[in-house]
């Protein structure tokens, strides 16, 4: 393109870069591989962690067969035992507390009963867990955010603590456990209709954590699941409130058994059988100091700065996309983003090139 006998204001080798980093960006594509189970060096005698290594040679057949008998003979019926024991003990005993009238007996036995639950829910995945810097543990009055790599994460952090769930209202055996626990211990659950009412949300939970009685709030801010490898970006709701927010760090050992949910490849059904057919379930937690939001700063820059100290701490990759990309698509801004990018590489090549 020219314009009076001037120079041309657009060479093909300025589009050479943007070429290169879309090529880059295939080959290495640093999002939609943190929605799919991380591969593992060695095979951990787990056919779904590589379909190829039980047949390399008959001895390592043999071996695989005999661990089959192990998890799915032995192992597997006592821990759907222990299962339905530490739900069936929730449900009943959430509801006796309920019956108590509201003051310091009633929480008093309702973190007792909490705590005893999921802990025998621990022992039905045969999880080992290793609790660090338990003097910053999440304080009432407080939010609570972390990482979120499966729905076990929660009797992962409840089986030290108690906290106040938040979460939409269930149908079902879900359901039934949801309604016994809000009478023992007050919950956050919003119906369908209120989920997309952001301030509605906003004011049940500044609500909660107003009051200094109250549990901390239990929250996991990406809004999906993602393979334990990366912290992907936090929903800035959460960090609106003007609270004390108590980070949590949770990195598994794949090498055990994979803790990750794929949720658009099983169902929950299936996922939890996956977990109670595993070796076992190995994970640290790291309590990271309390933070607050700094004067002159926004939701969204106290949410980036949590996310960077829980990376650090679980020794994740901190990512700035949007977990949401595992069902849906970019979003525009990304779009425009990357687009004003390449219009800055344009005009300084054209500038560089008119000076030249």
């Amino acid at each position: 393109m020219r314009r009076g006998g001037a120079e041309p204001e657009f060479d093909m080798s300025d589009i050479f870069n943007f070429c290169r980093r879309g090529v880059e960006s295939i080959v290495d594509d640093e999002v939609t591989k943190r929605f799919t189970a991380e591969e593992l060096e060695s095979w951990n005698l787990l056919t779904r962690s590589n379909y190829n290594f039980h047949h390399i040679s008959t001895r390592l057949t043999a071996l695989w067969g005999v661990g089959v008998l192990i998890r799915y003979g032995f192992l597997l019926p006592l821990r759907v035992t222990l299962a339905f024991t530490g739900v069936g003990l929730l449900v009943v005993q959430s509801s006796i507390v309920g019956l108590f009238p509201n003051g310091r007996m009633k929480n008093y036995l309702s973190d007792k009963v909490h705590l005893m639950c999921y802990r025998i829910c621990v022992r039905a995945l045969t999880a080992i867990i290793t609790y660090h810097d338990s003097e910053n543990k999440p304080k009432n009055g407080g939010i609570c955010v972390a990482n979120h790599t499966s729905p076990i994460d929660v009797i992962i952090l409840a089986s030290d603590g108690c906290y106040a769930m938040v979460g939409q209202v269930h149908g079902g055996l879900m359901g039934v456990i949801q309604r016994a626990m809000v009478k023992a211990c007050p919950h956050i659950w919003f119906e369908r209709s209120e989920v997309k009412d952001r301030h509605l949300v906003a004011k049940r939970l500044s609500d909660h954590v107003a009051d200094k009685s109250k549990l901390p709030i239990l929250i996991f801010p990406e809004g999906t699941c993602i393979n334990n490898t990366s912290v992907m970006m936090f929903k800035k709701g959460s960090f609106e409130i003007g609270c004390t927010v108590y980070p949590v760090a949770i990195k598994y050992d794949p090498r055990f058994g994979d803790a990750f949910w794929n949720s658009s490849k099983f169902g929950m059904v299936n996922y939890l059988l996956h977990m109670m057919s595993s070796w076992a379930i190995v994970c640290s937690v790291w309590y990271l100091p309390p933070m607050s939001r700094m004067e002159g700063e926004d939701a969204v820059q106290f949410a980036n700065r949590v996310k960077a100290a829980i990376a650090r701490k679980g020794g994740l990759a901190d990512l700035l996309w949007d977990g949401g990309l595992k069902r849906g698509k970019v979003k525009e801004v990304f779009k425009e983003e990357q687009q004003k990018l390449y219009s800055k590489v344009l005009v300084g090549s054209s500038e560089d090139r008119s000076r030249s």
